[in-house]
């Protein structure tokens, strides 16, 4: 076994700050890996094709997909043009919706988080709603961001855990409660993905890969808010840490 702690990529978003473009990581989800995964976070910059990330991902021992603001733009899912104002990060989907696949039928873990989950439908050939909020039947997912913070990443519904899946033998229960920011949710689930997890409108919050090696799961909600607080979230950071050291075992 190694010695040293599993490193673990996270792409990181295209942002323009002032006149010059930063590549930006939220610093909760470098400390959810730290504090819950007992893993060292690397930082990989999003700079789309011929990034040459081959020689970096031989070095790590898992990835972790984070949220963002911007949402995945739909002509890699066959959606309609989005309208004028949407955020969207080209250069992130460009280097991510590559990655995922490979990254899985190495063996490598994957943790999907809401923006990282919806890149991951869409990576397997699945399809998005733009505005769940918008759709008839279904609620409104959308955080109020005229709330603070506590507020908007506190717990909004349940979820329904799916018997027997990787999530529900983390839980060791049938329902959990999850927090709710996103605009995008699954339209359709790609083929080789189980659902995990299912609000009370029907939509698709967690998925798992077909006959992964290893862990590989998405979530719809934010587990890294407050880790260590949720007993659910520190188990599900501790799990994706156990294969991510399990990796870095087999490789070193």
């Amino acid at each position: 076994m190694s010695q040293h702690k599993p490193l673990v990529g996270i792409p990181a978003d295209r942002k323009l700050l002032g006149n010059h473009y930063f590549h930006c990581v939220g610093e909760k989800y470098l400390k959810a890996l730290i504090d819950g995964a007992d893993v060292v976070p690397v930082i990989i910059p999003s700079l789309g094709v011929g990034t040459q990330l081959d020689a970096l991902i031989a070095r790590l021992d898992g990835i972790l997909l984070p949220g963002s603001p911007s949402h995945v733009e739909p002509h890699h899912y066959g959606g309609e043009p989005s309208p004028p104002g949407t955020p969207h990060d080209p250069e992130r989907d460009a280097t991510t919706l590559p990655l995922i696949r490979n990254i899985v039928d190495a063996g490598m873990p994957l943790l999907a988080i809401c923006r990282g989950f919806q890149e991951m439908n869409v990576a397997y050939g699945g399809a998005l709603w733009p505005k769940l909020h918008e759709v008839p039947g279904f609620n409104d997912h959308r955080e109020d961001e005229n709330m603070e913070l506590d507020v908007q990443y506190g717990p909004s519904h349940p979820v329904t855990l799916s018997k027997h899946g990787v999530l529900h033998r983390i839980a060791n229960t049938d329902q959990i409660m999850v927090n709710s920011l996103h605009w995008q949710g699954v339209r359709t689930l790609a083929p080789s993905l189980n659902a995990e997890a299912i609000a009370p409108d029907g939509v698709i919050e967690a998925f798992s890969v077909k006959d992964a090696k290893s862990f590989a799961v998405g979530v719809q909600w934010h587990p890294e808010w407050k880790m260590l607080s949720n007993d659910f979230s520190r188990a599900l950071f501790a799990a994706f840490g156990k294969a991510a050291h399990e990796h870095a075992g087999t490789s070193s």
